[in-house]
């Protein structure tokens, strides 16, 4: 293999904990409330989360930094977002007795942890964005919108 060829992750062990966590036996009824992976995937799983996410893997920022390297997110999502990610532990937000005071947000150690599986997410999306808008493309061609008709008054 050369040093420039493509290796395929492999996910194979990851995939077979989920079927074994699938198939496994519950004695007790769902509880949509007390999913682990909707209650995680409710704050990781939207994009600006990711993308803050991704930020902060590079170094510490400020907020103002934050808002110029995602500039098509508002101040109020970013605020809301980092306040999201600060509750669970993901980042820290550290002010500084400066005046005005300046505060400066960081992954912590447990963010840190997060960014193997988030930058693999990103890598899968890039490699496959083409192939998903041609299915995208080949569905809307197949299946049109259906225009609701208007009842005569």
């Amino acid at each position: 293999m050369t040093a420039h060829a493509k290796m395929k992750p492999d996910y194979s062990a990851a995939i077979q904990t989920i079927m074994a966590m699938i198939e496994a036996p519950t004695n007790t009824m769902f509880d949509a409330k007390n999913c682990p992976v909707r209650d995680v995937f409710a704050h990781i799983g939207d994009k600006w989360a990711s993308l803050i996410l991704q930020t902060l893997g590079y170094r510490p920022h400020r907020f103002g930094e934050l808002k110029r390297a995602i500039p098509d997110i508002s101040q109020a999502m970013l605020t809301g977002t980092l306040r999201s990610l600060q509750r669970d532990g993901l980042v820290h937000r550290e002010v500084f007795p400066t005046q005005p005071p300046s505060v400066e947000y960081r992954l912590t150690e447990l963010g840190e942890s997060l960014l193997g599986p988030v930058a693999a997410l990103v890598v899968w999306t890039a490699e496959h964005h083409g192939r998903i808008r041609e299915a995208r493309t080949a569905y809307d061609r197949e299946n049109p919108p259906v225009k609701k008709k208007v009842a005569a008054a």
